[in-house]
């Protein structure tokens, strides 16, 4: 972990250096070289502690909000004119100075005693906000654990870390800045309205986003050393940032599945942990070990945009209706994958949507998933009457020997009237072959096989779709996409194409604020209805809930080249297929 720490300070001087820097640099300056000597400071520990609240803790705030995703840069940028605009009018940059002075003196009498410290925190914290896209590897593995775990004293200090290097090259900056325009003392009243200006033109620029078509620009045109300087660094430290994800300990049930074979007498993999750390139940009061003593219990631990997950549906519905009387219980928990799937409100939609009458337990900060030792989705943990682990099955299939466990496990209850009579056959879908196309995710984080020009995170243009159909298992975008850690996020004249092999084709997408279509085409040409999946008609998708599509399905398993044109704001997860 110190290690981990060493490399983010370091990456966050480096980073501070990159030309990811130089939108945010002339805010930077021009504010370091203005107001009192104390401003510099004041821009520094804003700026420190803003970014780190930004890249850790705001994950919690924008999804228990339900905000977008780009409101806190805006408000952040408007911030940064509204400064600009008290420079340039010396009568109210005097208006505002001195109230921040004042709290800049409650903070420390000596800081007050030079003037500029209480607007530099203010500036600071803007730039903090507007400077956090900057963030390497090493910052997003870190961002990317916590939107789905507790905050923890690591993953925060990791943050701060990269944080302090940056602000102290950013110092450096400033003061250097400063010293030559000292020269300029004389004019300080001119130097100060112009710097304002620039600050008021920068932050309509990064309104337009055009810092950050200036930063892909770069991406594209310059030496990959120099656009990501930190790199070596951030490869160096991939294995202290898994050791963020770890699953924290666990009993790992899951480990070694071939322990939890059916037979005259199923082993005894451990005793079961429990739901401690569940953030809500539904279908249920708060169930615990002690209040299931007596019932066999099965542990479904799923997540609604997962298509494995859906497809275990309509087994646990009929061994629910079968054998709940006879004392199953059945337990889903929600351990989200995706940071939408972590609302209250798309979980009890995806719960009434798919008819699930069993208690479920939403797992958001996955404090249940750590317990078990959990490791995919869906997994189920058949626990007896003592609270004991017998079985473990992972992902699909084999489902008669999965009831043949539960009727086991209830006759050892003392529930011999439930071990005759033929296994259940709900009507489900069944998953495709082997040799499907894989599941392809659009994010950064684990995006593969994509042509053209790859996965670019940010902001990026990508070259128009070619004439040529794509390989199978290939994927390409085209036009504006806006690419984070987990999805792509639309924007003008975007397209997605995928190569597949497969008789079905699924897509996770959401679009915020409001309903959104999506053209979708096979083969170059619009997607008959025959053809299509049932979310799609007339060759067209409206996404109106965060949720799983179905876009294609084909008589047969066959080849084929999709293409996706969404609307702006249209955010895209993953595919799957079947």
């Amino acid at each position: 972990m110190l290690l981990l720490v060493l490399f983010a300070l370091l990456a966050g001087a480096a980073t501070a250096l990159s030309p990811c820097v130089l939108p945010v640099l002339p805010v930077a300056l021009a504010g370091g070289a203005t107001g009192g000597r104390r401003r510099p400071l004041g821009i520094v520990l804003g700026l420190t502690a803003s970014f780190a609240f930004t890249v850790i803790a705001l994950v919690y705030v924008i999804d228990a909000l339900g905000l977008p995703d780009d409101l806190v840069r805006t408000v952040a940028i408007v911030t940064l004119i509204a400064f600009g605009v008290s420079l340039a009018v010396p009568s109210l940059a005097a208006r505002i100075e001195a109230p921040l002075s004042r709290v800049g003196g409650r903070i420390s009498p000596r800081v007050a005693e030079g003037d500029g410290f209480g607007s530099g925190l203010v500036l600071g914290a803007g730039l903090g906000v507007v400077y956090a896209p900057c963030a390497g590897p090493i910052l997003a593995g870190v961002v990317t654990v916590t939107a789905s775990q507790p905050l923890s004293a690591q993953r925060a200090l990791v943050a701060v870390a990269y944080a302090v290097g940056s602000g102290a090259v950013l110092y450096g900056l400033m003061l250097g800045g400063r010293r030559l325009t000292r020269p300029l003392a004389h004019r300080a009243g001119a130097f100060q309205i112009a710097t304002g200006a620039v600050m008021v033109l920068v932050g309509v620029a990064m309104l337009g986003d055009l810092d950050l078509r200036f930063q892909s620009a770069l991406a594209d045109r310059l030496p990959a050393a120099l656009v990501t300087p930190t790199a070596s660094l951030e490869r160096t430290a991939d294995d202290d940032i898994s050791e963020l994800r770890s699953t924290g300990g666990g009993p790992g049930f899951a480990a070694n599945p071939a322990r939890a074979q059916s037979g005259p007498e199923l082993p005894v993999l451990g005793t079961a942990p429990g739901f401690a750390g569940g953030t809500r139940w539904f279908n249920s009061p708060p169930l615990t070990p002690a209040s299931l003593r007596g019932r066999v219990v099965l542990v479904d631990m799923w997540t609604y945009s997962c298509i494995n997950c859906l497809r275990t549906v309509p087994y646990l519905r009929a061994w629910h209706e079968r054998y709940a009387r006879a004392g199953l219980t059945i337990v889903g928990v929600h351990a989200p994958e995706f940071a939408f799937e972590r609302s209250a409100g798309n979980v009890e939609d995806a719960i009434a949507r798919e008819r699930i009458r069993w208690p479920v337990v939403q797992d958001n900060d996955l404090a249940i998933w750590n317990a078990w030792g959990n490791q995919y989705w869906p997994t189920q943990y058949l626990v007896d009457a003592r609270g004991r682990v017998r079985t473990v099955a992972i992902g699909e299939g084999d489902y008669a020997e999965r009831e043949r466990n539960i009727r086991a496990l209830l006759a050892e209850a003392g529930r011999d009237d439930v071990a005759g009579g033929a296994p259940v056959r709900p009507r489900a879908e069944r998953p495709g072959s082997h040799l499907i196309t894989p599941e392809s995710y659009l994010g950064a984080a684990r995006a593969m096989s994509f042509d053209g020009d790859g996965v670019v995170r940010g902001p990026h243009d990508y070259p128009a779709l070619p004439s040529a159909s794509l390989p199978t298992s290939h994927l390409r975008f085209a036009g504006r996409w806006t690419v984070n850690q987990q999805r792509a996020l639309a924007g003008t004249g975007a397209a997605l194409q995928v190569g597949f092999r497969a008789r079905k084709v699924f897509l996770v997408l959401s679009s915020p604020g409001r309903p959104r279509r999506v053209r979708v085409e096979l083969d170059g040409t619009r997607l008959p209805d025959r053809l299509a999946g049932r979310d799609v008609r007339d060759g067209r998708l409206t996404v109106r809930a965060d949720r799983l599509y179905r876009l294609v399905e084909l008589p047969a398993t066959g080849d084929g080249t999709l293409t996706l044109h969404p609307e702006p704001g249209v955010r895209a997860y993953a595919f799957t297929f079947g």
